[in-house]
């Protein structure tokens, strides 16, 4: 049974930083692709970063130079750390593991709320 296990979101105050943590269970981690997606409320979920199983990254243009996406594979484990955080960052954010396209499995959330 695949499991993915989203943790360490919260409130925290704009400027802030807050570092993502998704435990991955039931696959072969290390030749997955793993990102990060989130959803604000009344919008479509959007995709934040990505990082290949060969270690190269991808992120959305909003929080390039703030997010930093890296996992640990001895561990199974994929983080996002998060600085600089913005009000315009407040959503619930996803773990994704996916593989080859055909794969394709999410956690179920994290609330993220960037607010003073």
């Amino acid at each position: 049974q695949v499991q993915l296990v989203e943790s360490g979101g919260g409130l925290v105050q704009p400027g802030g930083s807050l570092r993502l943590s998704c435990a991955a269970s039931g696959i072969t981690f290390k030749i997955y692709d793993m990102a990060w997606y989130r959803q604000a409320p009344g919008k479509q979920r959007e995709f934040v970063a990505t990082i290949f199983g060969g270690g190269s990254t991808n992120y959305v243009d909003s929080v390039k130079g703030r997010f930093t996406i890296s996992r640990d594979n001895a561990k199974n484990t994929v983080y996002l750390q998060m600085n600089s955080l913005k009000p315009e960052d407040t959503a619930v954010y996803y773990c994704n593991a996916r593989y080859h396209g055909v794969l394709d499995y999410w956690g179920q959330g994290t609330q993220v709320t960037v607010s003073s």
